[in-house]
Parts: C-alpha cells; sequence; structure tokens
C-alpha cells in the first residue's frame, strides 16, 4: 500500500492527465471542423469545458466559468456526441477515468458520481474491466507517442514497477 501511494499514484494521475491532453486535442480538431467560422479561442475553450465536465475538474476561474455558463446548453450537446463521434477515445476515457477515481478513492475522495455520469453518457465502456497500472500506463505511452505528447520520465520508467 506504501509503494501505491508514494509512487503508483502520481503515476496514474500523471497517466490520467496525458489522457486528458489527448483527448482535448481530438476534440478540439472535432470541434474545429464541426465549427469552422468560430475562433480557435473558442473551440479551444469548449474542447477544455467538455473535457473538464467529463472528468468532474470544473474550471471556476474567470473567464472559464462564464463561458460554460453562457454555453451550457452547447457544451452539454457536444459531451452527449463524445461517444458516437470519438469512438477511438471510448478505451482510453473509460481506463482513465476510472483510473481517476480509484486514485482518488486512494487519496478519500469519494469521486465515483463521474463514473456514474460517464455511463449514462455512453462514454464508459461498462464490460471493460478496471485497467491494471501497468497496462494503463502502456496506453499513456502509445497516445502520448502517437500525438507526440512529452512524457514524464515516471512514465516513461514505469517498467521498472512490474
Amino acid at each position: 500500500m506504501e509503494m501505491f501511494e508514494s509512487r503508483l499514484l502520481p503515476i496514474l494521475r500523471q497517466g490520467v492527465a496525458i489522457i486528458q491532453m489527448v483527448f482535448f486535442r481530438r476534440l478540439r480538431d472535432y470541434l474545429a471542423l464541426r465549427y469552422p467560422d468560430s475562433e480557435a479561442a473558442y473551440i479551444n475553450m469548449l474542447s477544455g469545458a467538455v473535457v473538464n465536465d467529463i472528468f468532474g475538474t470544473p474550471n471556476t476561474e474567470e473567464p472559464y466559468a462564464s463561458f460554460v455558463k453562457e454555453n451550457s446548453d452547447l457544451l452539454q450537446e457536444e459531451i452527449k456526441k463524445v461517444p458516437f463521434e470519438l469512438v477511438d477515445m471510448m478505451v482510453p476515457l473509460t481506463d482513465a477515468l476510472r483510473v481517476q477515481v480509484i486514485c482518488d478513492q486512494e487519496e478519500g475522495i469519494d469521486s465515483s458520481p463521474i463514473l456514474i455520469r460517464a455511463n449514462e453518457l455512453k462514454i464508459l465502456l461498462v464490460p471493460r474491466g478496471v485497467p491494471l497500472p501497468a497496462r494503463f500506463i502502456s496506453l499513456v505511452r502509445e497516445l502520448g507517442d502517437r500525438f507526440d505528447i512529452l512524457l514524464p520520465p515516471e512514465i516513461k520508467q514505469m517498467s521498472t514497477l512490474n
């Protein structure tokens, strides 16, 4: 348990953050095609708001909080399209959401409503089992490489924990 909390937990959280970055990029590209007349800043804000909503991490700072409030209908519409328009992200999202909830539980936080909501939105692949740390980090490495995201050394060296 001590190793999990002291060494593995931060690495898993970094993995969740990398999947969030990949999802943000995929979503941003998709939304840019859907709204070709919108400015890049608007697309970035909308993409960030969708990611934050799905992961249960709303940005309460301005101007983001106002953006979410002013665009809540569009935000919910785009969230509902994720499982149909970004099918390739369902496995990484499912795994990242589950790992996030496990990490939260290790820190005494109950974030299980995030999984319930993801399931309701058809984002959570229920039959998929909870990812083992090594398998999750392998997925993170693969996506990081594919999307040219600089991976933290801890994730690159994760195989030493196996």
